[in-house]
């Protein structure tokens, strides 16, 4: 009986263990995403929600777009959040039909909470890449993939646009675009958490 017992409380030992080293993981990650201040108003990518937050999530819930996470809107800010801890892990906007001026209005805010970003691509995507030191320069971009050394990120915001986004194409028609504030490591974290 007593080798039992020994038994017993060495497996719930264990368990007890694993289950505080994943919650001490899913903290130590939110934590470094919280530490870069990636805001959009009042939300901040890795951030528990405040209690204003968690009202206005209330009011104007909408689907969640997976497992283990809540989903609401304020104004035209769509915030995505996890179940547990309350924590904000996607934050975006997205216009379907937007003039050249909205897009540049949207771009230049951008550019204005973030600088200059890390990379632009194909004249409709641009990419704030962040490390744990913070944003990643596009010459440490660059000097990386030279390199050929793997490219770590913590979080990035991505702005997308159907149309170019700098000069002027001549296209008065309107455009999609969007972007959105994320961690790859976060989501993966809540991905295997909810597995």
């Amino acid at each position: 009986m007593k080798n039992y017992l020994t038994g017993y409380f060495a497996i719930l030992l264990l368990s007890i263990v694993a289950c505080s080293s994943r919650t001490d993981e899913s903290t130590d990650v939110f934590v470094s995403v919280a530490k870069l201040k990636i805001q959009r108003n009042d939300y901040i990518l890795g951030e528990t929600l405040t209690d204003k937050q968690k009202e206005t999530a209330r009011r104007n819930a909408v689907e969640a777009p997976s497992p283990g996470t809540y989903k609401f809107k304020d104004y035209d800010l769509n915030v995505v959040v996890d179940e547990k801890t309350d924590r904000i892990i996607i934050i975006y906007e997205r216009y379907e039909t937007a003039n050249r001026e909205k897009i540049r209005e949207l771009v230049g805010d951008l550019f204005f909470v973030f600088g200059e970003p890390t990379v632009m691509a194909h004249d409709k995507t641009i990419y704030w890449a962040f490390n744990e030191k913070g944003k990643i320069s596009e010459q440490q971009y660059r000097q990386t993939k030279e390199k050929k050394q793997r490219f770590k990120t913590l979080a990035t915001v991505k702005l997308d646009s159907s149309h170019k986004i700098m000069g002027d194409d001549g296209d008065d028609q309107n455009r999609s675009v969007y972007y959105i504030v994320s961690s790859e490591p976060l989501l993966k974290l809540i991905e295997r958490r909810n597995h």
